[in-house]
């Protein structure tokens, strides 16, 4: 990569296609753990902080400190948590666009190890109960990206979800299925696919993908464009990403970065590949971008921290 390169990308940001933001907005309870629990133990755990979480608001979170436009369609239900997010994205400038009756939101415990993998336990809320009422009104124009979460698309009300994609004329969904990629039903994940989603994966994510198209992790890229014809990224931490599109793939650097914890890194990354997209960059520009924010969000603790445009100009104006 040349020196400068990312700077002029940064230059080129750009709200030119719609995005809209469709997921969860919960609270995470952050703890630092010397070692996972196992059955029938009691474990010591030392409090890190409580944030606001969820991958769309992380995304969402990321996308406003890059100052592009979106969309951002996060259920803020009623009760203690729910007032905790309302406060939230007041602070961080965001709002939502969906507020509803049903219940409260979600919150999760997150176990952060001594080398800063993360384990949750989620407890779901109206983040998981879509109802088509709530899609009905929402203007998509064509052309949009949409992105949308694994934890989604698996609940009760993924259903839901695919029936209103499906009603969509010329829009792009950019989906991570997350941990939850073994969760949804075959027939709706066929369904999903079919409508030529770009899809992010992490490592492990997919290693499971190549299960399921029974073939070896390294030749998944082309085994997908050949089954499903879509775009794919796959997220290989501080090792870099591969990106595969049609005839077109390559590999993406990573940056440098010091290790705290990985909460929210990839949701910030599909932060920034869809401000990338968004603006007219090509995926590998795009995913350029995902990797620089990752590298700096997986330096600090929780997973609203995705870096302003200004953070990343000076943090990398050399690179």
């Amino acid at each position: 990569m040349k020196p400068g390169y990312l700077v002029s990308l940064l230059h080129r940001l750009e709200t030119r296609r719609p995005v809209t933001v469709l997921g969860g907005a919960v609270i995470d309870v952050i703890a630092s753990a010397y070692a996972l629990p196992f059955r029938g133990c009691d474990i010591e755990l030392k409090q890190q902080s409580v944030n606001i979480g969820g991958c769309a608001l992380n995304i969402a979170v990321a996308l406003h400190r890059l100052g592009m436009r979106a969309q951002n369609v996060l259920p803020v239900g009623h009760g203690i948590w729910a007032d905790m997010v309302s406060n939230a994205l007041n602070s961080h400038g965001i709002e939502s666009v969906l507020n509803v009756d049903e219940g409260d939101n979600g919150w999760c415990l997150a176990l952060v190890e001594p080398d800063g993998e993360r384990t949750f336990m989620t407890f779901s809320g109206v983040e998981t109960r879509w109802a088509k009422a709530w899609l009905d009104p929402l203007n998509v124009p064509p052309g949009s990206l949409i992105s949308l979460s694994g934890y989604q698309l698996s609940a009760a009300c993924g259903e839901v979800l695919v029936n209103w994609l499906e009603t969509l004329h010329d829009v792009t969904p950019y989906i991570d299925f997350g941990p939850r990629i073994e969760d949804i039903d075959p027939a709706l994940l066929a369904r999903i696919l079919a409508l030529k989603p770009i899809i992010t994966l992490n490592r492990r994510e997919s290693e499971i993908a190549a299960q399921l198209l029974d073939v070896e992790p390294e030749l998944l890229g082309p085994a997908w464009q050949k089954a499903y014809g879509a775009p794919l990224i796959i997220r290989h931490d501080r090792d870099g990403a591969w990106y595969y599109d049609g005839d077109e793939q390559g590999f993406v650097p990573p940056f440098p970065a010091t290790m705290v914890d990985t909460i929210g890194a990839g949701d910030s990354h599909a932060g920034g590949v869809l401000a990338g997209l968004s603006s007219g960059l090509s995926l590998a520009d795009s995913v350029c971008l995902g990797n620089a924010i990752a590298a700096m969000v997986v330096s600090k603790r929780g997973g609203d921290c995705a870096p302003t445009r200004e953070e990343l100009f000076l943090a990398y104006k050399d690179v």
